[in-house]
């Protein structure tokens, strides 16, 4: 028998898949080559408006798991933490696009850009916002326990929130991974000075590298690498 591939979707587009997807609309969030000033502008746009989607997904992951934390299930927050981490992975990866941008193409083009700058990203404000309120929850879980991060540290590597620490370390270090990446192409293609040099928007890109949302779980898990112990049995958080 054959399927019938009909819509039955509301919205525009010949096909559910259309319809659901919008891809009119998304595909018309591109300009059309009659307004282009140079034929990168499409490989610009769509590099950047991918990661603000990904962006989007991560912000909502990690709302989510500080939303579960506050719900007193850390174990149910690891996972979404981890999906997040992965956006943010498939954001940097995809940088590797301008490598095929030259800096006289990327000036020849900046003109159409006027004042922009990847700093004013939306959906990296809301991810910073996110993170900061997913170390907030963390913070207030482990205080109502009375757990110490030191003991946190040493846990077991299967406990729930040995685990869920873990995972948002290496949130950190992969947001840290795109700020090195992104550093790297601000100076190889966008015409910046390296870092160090005066008023390069390169150097405060530089700055930020080693900016943490963090920072007390990367000092604790320091600590304790650092402290001798007598027993090397690790315990088990209550």
């Amino acid at each position: 028998m054959k399927r019938d591939h009909s819509a039955v979707l509301p919205g525009d587009g010949d096909t559910d898949y259309a319809r659901y997807m919008r891809t009119d609309a998304l595909l018309d969030l591109q300009r059309p080559p009659g307004q282009m000033i140079h034929r990168d502008e499409l490989l610009f746009q769509v590099v950047h408006q991918s990661a603000e989607l990904w962006l989007k997904l991560a912000e909502a992951e990690l709302t989510e798991a500080a939303c579960r934390i506050d719900a007193g299930d850390p174990a149910a927050a690891e996972p979404l933490i981890t999906r997040a981490t992965l956006g943010v992975r498939l954001v940097t990866d995809q940088l590797e696009m301008f490598r095929y941008l030259s800096p006289a193409d990327f000036q020849a083009m900046q003109p159409a850009l006027g004042n922009g700058s990847g700093a004013e990203s939306p959906g990296w404000r809301r991810v910073q916002g996110a993170s900061r309120q997913l170390g907030r929850a963390f913070c207030e879980h482990l205080a109502a326990r009375r757990i110490e991060l030191s003991a946190l540290a040493a846990a077991t590597p299967t406990d729930p929130l040995h685990r869920l620490a873990e995972a948002m370390v290496e949130w950190d270090e992969r947001v840290s991974f795109w700020r090195v990446r992104h550093y790297q192409v601000a100076v190889r293609i966008g015409g910046h000075a390296p870092a160090g040099t005066k008023g390069s928007p390169a150097t405060m890109l530089a700055k930020l590298i080693e900016h943490r949302f963090f920072p007390e779980l990367w000092r604790a898990r320091t600590s304790t690498a650092d402290e001798p112990t007598d027993d090397h049995s690790a315990p088990h958080l209550p």
